[in-house]
């Protein structure tokens, strides 16, 4: 399963780092791309993680989270 979150905010590879690392370290997460260009996180899932759970790691980061896919 893969879902996209739209994020506002990432201006640098650091703040891509940071997206990908907090969304990586979830139960169900198997892996996150963050792209600053796009303004999206892509993350591969091995079980349902709750998109309440997906934004709280976002924005835990200081990041907005638009919407997720």
């Amino acid at each position: 399963m893969t879902k996209t979150i739209k994020i506002e905010g990432m201006m640098c590879g650091h703040c891509e780092a940071a997206v990908k690392k907090s969304l990586e370290a979830l139960d169900g997460v198997t892996s996150a791309k963050a792209d600053k260009d796009s303004g999206t996180a892509v993350v591969e899932l091995s079980s349902d993680v709750s998109d309440a759970l997906l934004t709280k790691a976002v924005e835990d980061e200081d990041f907005k989270v638009l919407g997720i896919e």
